[in-house]
């Protein structure tokens, strides 16, 4: 009897360890989002929160995000840069439009080696959202992605290549639901596949 007690409290006690091991080993993180009506378009960060708990992630976000703002915009305005001062996220994901011209491949990266010094400074990761051009200007595709990784590549950051992952789903299935009605903004669709996009690199890195 004496040995049926023993063996059921080690038994006991060992899925108490496991269990609370489960619990300390989960990750989180917190996520500043900086950016525009891309990202704000479908509440993308609540998106993403949701996607990375079905992952076993903790993910708590915090969006700045305003109609047809830059990157230098937001740095301009000098909210963002009190709120990556504060050290309360692990991570900093910025967006601005595609970006696919000069001026904003220049942007995306002077105003990302600004970010990034900021967020050194705070012992904070740097990351860019890429996002996609609006159908009209498809033939830009690859200007996107280009700017948006090289931005990345050169800033040390962590690059969420949405754009490129849907451009490769519009060439396989010719599906281009990922937009909504302006086709420009993302449907509920485009957003979802957006944060399962983010959530997948989310969980390589973290």
């Amino acid at each position: 009897m004496r040995q049926l007690f023993l063996l059921c409290f080690l038994l006991l006690s060992s899925y108490t360890y496991l269990h609370s091991q489960k619990k300390t080993n989960s990750k989180e993180l917190n996520i500043l989002f900086i950016g525009n009506s891309l990202t704000y378009s479908n509440n993308l960060p609540e998106l993403v929160t949701k996607e990375a708990k079905q992952k076993g992630m903790i993910v708590h976000t915090k969006m700045v995000a305003y109609p047809n703002y830059a990157i230098e915009d937001h740095w301009n305005n000098g909210q963002v840069q009190k709120l990556i001062a504060s050290k309360k996220f692990d991570l900093v994901i910025l967006q601005q439009g595609p970006s696919s011209q000069s001026d904003g491949r220049k942007m995306l990266i002077e105003y990302g080696k600004k970010y990034q010094k900021l967020c050194k400074e705070n012992n904070t990761q740097l990351g860019y959202f890429m996002v996609w051009p609006a159908q009209l200007y498809y033939y830009t595709f690859n200007g996107v992605i280009k700017n948006y990784t090289d931005a990345a590549k050169l800033n040390n950051a962590i690059l969420f290549p949405v754009g490129k992952v849907w451009k490769k789903h519009f060439t396989t299935t010719n599906d281009y639901s990922y937009y909504s009605q302006d086709k420009f903004h993302p449907s509920l669709e485009g957003s979802q596949s957006a944060a399962k996009i983010i959530v997948d690199v989310l969980s390589a890195k973290f």
